[in-house]
């Protein structure tokens, strides 16, 4: 039992497919398999247009086991893997790699040199090579498909609340917490920067209550995701304040989850200024904490 697909995002859609591979799986006897790439093939196919990332390689082996239970295989996605017919594919991957007896596949998935191997191409070659193909179709929301592309706009536009709902559970970023500039703590809000990848999508700028995954557990905070303008590096940053937490975590790996939207970024005046707002914006945090729940499991 075999799907494939690049699922950055793992949204709403994707989760459709893992539920129907699990049905087969189950009633059919079948071990799940689960066929995926890094890098995102668009990477090698259009360099030059190349969609920042919902879900990273690293963020992808973290969560999938939510989601999808079974065996999960990362294909290096090179000249080499581009260049394969969808039939060469299919033989030395799918057949001769896995031993494939049923592929199930979302209604827009393709494969092979120049996505030659959609859905009626991959029937033909099911029966060719002894193998049958289910189709799972799109999951409608707001009177359309959701996609990554879907939730890629969404992020891009400022829409996070939406773009929640199309994913279905938390948007995580991972990474590990490295030093900033100390502002935080001389502040009274010390900070976890987190040193993301490049190709994370970001949420839009500003203000967010969060809760944060590390190795000892779990732990609500505040992140602010943007420019820090008392800071003289010009690049976006990570950072979350978690409550009730004072420990040294330098050098961890962290997964924050920003679940609330509260405001746009900001320059302030003086430091001082700075530590009101946040104080501010903590009590409305706690507020939204208080009621909230997490969309992503452990």
């Amino acid at each position: 039992m075999v799907t494939i697909g690049t699922f950055d995002g793992i949204h709403r859609g994707h989760q459709a497919i893992f539920k129907r591979v699990r049905e087969v799986a189950e009633a059919d006897g079948l071990d799940p398999v689960l066929v995926t790439f890094d890098p995102h093939p668009r990477t090698v196919v259009t360099p030059d247009n190349v969609p920042m990332l919902l879900t990273t390689v690293e963020e992808k082996v973290r969560f999938l086991p939510c989601f999808f239970h079974g065996t999960a295989l990362v294909i290096k996605f090179d000249e080499t893997v581009r260049n394969l017919s969808p039939e060469e594919f299919v033989r030395q991957v799918l057949v001769d790699g896995i031993g494939v007896h049923k592929l199930i596949i979302g209604y827009d998935h393709a494969l092979g040199k120049n996505r030659a191997g959609n859905v009626h191409e991959l029937e033909r070659l099911g029966k060719e090579y002894g193998f049958e193909v289910e189709v799972v179709g799109p999951v409608i929301w707001n009177d359309a498909p959701i996609s990554s592309t879907r939730v890629r706009q969404a992020l891009e536009f400022g829409k996070y609340s939406f773009a929640v709902d199309l994913l279905g559970h938390d948007y995580a970023i991972f990474g590990q917490v490295e030093r900033g500039i100390g502002l935080g703590r001389r502040i009274g809000y010390p900070t976890a920067n987190v040193h993301y990848s490049p190709r994370k999508l970001l949420p839009p700028e500003g203000v967010y209550a969060c809760w944060a995954q590390l190795r000892e557990g779990q732990h609500d905070g505040m992140m602010f995701v943007g420019q820090n303008h008392f800071n003289p590096v010009a690049r976006l940053t990570v950072e979350a304040n978690l409550f009730e937490f004072d420990r040294d975590i330098y050098g961890e790996d962290i997964i924050v989850y920003p679940t609330h939207y509260i405001r746009g970024s900001r320059v302030f005046s003086s430091q001082e200024a700075a530590a009101r707002q946040i104080e501010y914006d903590k009590e409305e945090i706690l507020k939204i904490i208080a009621k909230g729940e997490k969309r992503i499991c452990q």
